[in-house]
């Protein structure tokens, strides 16, 4: 992960500061529903749960993160474009030969991406909106990542065990059913360790943070986000709260990251064009493009997957599904969009 830069927090009532101020009170008043739902001994029927994780998904998130691909390469050289396709191609395709050969492994790594991208995302929003003034070294902001990146499975795995197992279970069965029983992972003795593990990390990111903050409000904001999620996590069902998580918070926030910067001019401008109906048309053909193509691996992976609904009903298969493609297609998009791509990225912050 490439060092971050400290910015000033942006100023009250921008559009970025609107931007982040809606992500806390749409995560804020799920939590507070949820909460006081379970205290009135109502539940949301998992049809209605997997439904919503299906439109946040698929409907809401998916059209944002092709919109990343396309701001990062926008104005980049045709060279590095070419590299960087056949970078995300290798990887995707990698991927699902890891699930294919190992699809316990392959669950664990997709494990490992959703949380990569919550943290990584969420970081350098933190370095273009709020500041990062607390966080003083490298290893520090890894440890920021991991904390904030780390609620949105950790967290679910301790406080829905039977959900969170049901669907390990069926996403591991799109390649090999049963694979998940038959390893005998300890799934209890996971739940405690990684329940230990992960207060710890949020203990030692924020008191850290506290002995370092540098008086900017910048620990104040990290610190009351990073427990909005754990919250978040804690009470929403997973299903509704990963559904919701990456359109609500995650690309909410990456708007107001993007707002607050300016992007490097290296090369020549997909969407130029003489007039301003030209930029359109030429945007609106990527766009169709890069749909048809997210479509295509779709449809290769449900081709490639022994049985792409798990064995499982038709709504439970199709969030099983999903949840591995877009943990397939997530691994490229943290990796080669930001890991690797040192020069921009998805997340640039100057």
């Amino acid at each position: 992960m490439a060092t971050v830069g400290r910015h000033v927090p942006v100023p009250s009532r921008s559009p970025s500061w609107l931007a982040v101020t809606v992500s806390r009170l749409a995560l804020g008043a799920l939590t507070l529903g949820f909460l006081a739902a379970s205290l009135s001994a109502l539940r949301v029927p998992m049809r209605v749960q997997l439904l919503v994780y299906l439109v946040g998904m698929v409907g809401l998130n998916l059209p944002h993160g092709g919109y990343e691909h396309l701001a990062n390469l926008r104005r980049r050289a045709n060279r590095f474009r070419l590299w960087y396709v056949a970078g995300y191609l290798l990887a995707l395709f990698g991927f699902v030969g890891l699930f294919a050969l190992a699809p316990v492994a392959g669950l664990a790594l997709a494990l490992v991406v959703a949380c990569a991208k919550g943290g990584g995302g969420d970081l350098h929003v933190l370095a273009a909106t709020t500041g990062t003034g607390h966080l003083r070294s490298r290893p520090q902001r890894l440890l920021a990542a991991a904390a904030r990146g780390g609620a949105v499975m950790a967290v679910p795995l301790v406080a829905f065990p039977a959900t969170f197992r049901t669907f390990s279970a069926i996403m591991v069965g799109l390649f090999e059913p049963g694979a998940l029983a038959a390893a005998s992972v300890p799934f209890e003795t996971t739940r405690l360790v990684v329940a230990d593990g992960y207060g710890a990390l949020v203990a030692a990111h924020l008191g850290l943070g506290f002995v370092r903050r540098d008086g900017s409000g910048s620990w104040w904001a990290d610190a009351a986000e990073t427990l909005l999620l754990v919250c978040y996590f804690a009470v929403v069902p997973v299903v509704v709260a990963v559904g919701l998580y990456f359109p609500l918070w995650y690309s909410l926030r990456q708007v107001a990251r993007e707002l607050t910067v300016e992007p490097k001019t290296t090369g020549p401008d997909l969407l130029a064009a003489e007039t301003a109906g030209g930029v359109a048309l030429r945007a609106w053909g990527v766009l169709v493009a890069g749909a048809l193509s997210v479509g295509v691996v779709a449809a290769v992976v449900w081709w490639l997957v022994p049985n792409p609904l798990g064995n499982a009903p038709l709504l439970y298969g199709a969030v099983a599904f999903w949840s591995v493609f877009i943990s397939i297609v997530a691994l490229p998009h943290v990796v080669v969009g930001a890991v690797l791509d040192r020069g921009r990225g998805i997340w640039h912050v100057p």
